[in-house]
């Protein structure tokens, strides 16, 4: 059986979203990817009602098996924090009224996983994932 999991990098300015499809062998083939922007100008609960009904719309024409959502870690700039710990409860209570289960990982798992080392920059998880992900 293939598992479909609906990853999500939150963010009220930038949420980024994408489905992936992983064969029993952890093959894994890329489905869909893309952004939620808000603007910093408009209202809280707009930017969030904007994600709220993206992720609805994304769970509803991909029907995902599994959520995978970064979790919030501490940084310096707690406005920041609360706007990630606010995107994120939008998806996890999306995901828990259609009873999809939720992994949050820390963005130094989702590195590790992809690359062997939790410090790797940007760039060598990108170039990993596109090869790892390529037809």
């Amino acid at each position: 059986m293939t598992l479909r999991v609906l990853g999500v990098d939150p963010g009220l300015t930038r949420c980024g979203i994408g489905v992936v499809d992983v064969e029993r062998n952890r093959q894994a083939t890329m489905v869909a990817y893309g952004v939620v922007g808000t603007s910093p100008e408009d209202t809280l609960d707009q930017r969030l009602l904007v994600i709220a009904l993206a992720i609805d719309e994304w769970l509803d024409r991909h029907e995902p098996h599994v959520l995978a959502v970064e979790r919030v870690f501490s940084q310096l700039n707690v406005s920041t924090v609360m706007g990630v710990a606010q995107a994120s409860g939008v998806v996890i209570a999306a995901a828990a009224r259609r009873g999809i289960p939720v992994a949050l990982h820390t963005p130094s798992e989702v590195k590790a996983a992809v690359t062997g080392s939790g410090t790797s920059n940007k760039d060598a998880v990108t170039k990993l994932v596109t090869k790892i992900l390529a037809p």
